[in-house]
């Protein structure tokens, strides 16, 4: 967790009015996707015997934790009633053909370093794994779905894939693609950052 995580996790708890919970996680190699996954249903678990509506919000790697989760809720008869992902990472296999057309622009982010931390990541777990690689998942019964990505991201094609996929199964997608914009853009004090910013904010009211 850097600076901008807490300045944008402040906003969203000033600007919704809402109890904001942060999950720090153990990295690897202290932690896996699956493990990581299930502590955060654990604290979901926790806050909804508790009486409150629960959302979910993540980025990059906790993108993939969110909606990890969601899928696991959801598998267990609990649609969340939002879930925002901002540059989510979504496929582990790196796969994806159109990441080749973005590598060349994006200055932040390569598939070789993804390659070496998925394989880390996934601890054991198949790579095409729902709880490793939220792409391969049934998208059906999600609750609404915000996805804010940076055309400059090599995860942005990944993105374009689960909103298709998502659509498709009935899910309603709420998408912002930043022409230009790097990986978890709204992060960044720039227009577009502030503007990425508004629409997680937005999302979450």
């Amino acid at each position: 967790m850097v600076e901008p995580h807490w300045q944008l996790i402040a906003r969203i708890a000033r600007e919704t009015g809402q109890r904001v919970v942060v999950p720090v996680y153990p990295l690897i190699p202290f932690g896996s996707a699956r493990a990581v996954r299930d502590g955060v249903i654990a604290l979901i678990r926790a806050e909804l015997d508790s009486g409150v509506q629960v959302k979910l919000a993540g980025d990059s790697s906790g993108g993939q934790i969110a909606l990890s989760a969601a899928l696991a809720l959801r598998d267990a008869g609990t649609v969340l009633p939002a879930t925002v992902l901002l540059s989510p990472g979504l496929d582990l296999t790196w796969q994806n053909p159109e990441i080749e057309a973005v590598q060349p622009s994006d200055p932040w982010l390569a598939r070789p370093g993804g390659r070496v931390l998925a394989d880390e990541w996934r601890a054991g777990d198949a790579l095409e794994d729902p709880a490793v690689s939220t792409l391969f998942g049934d998208m059906r019964g999600l609750g609404p779905l915000t996805i804010v990505t940076g055309a400059r991201d090599v995860l942005n094609p990944d993105a374009h894939v689960l909103r298709r996929k998502a659509r498709a199964q009935g899910v309603p997608v709420s998408w912002h693609e930043g022409r230009g914009q790097l990986h978890v853009f709204a992060l960044l004090p720039t227009w577009a950052g502030d503007q990425g910013a508004r629409v997680i904010v937005s999302s979450l009211n």
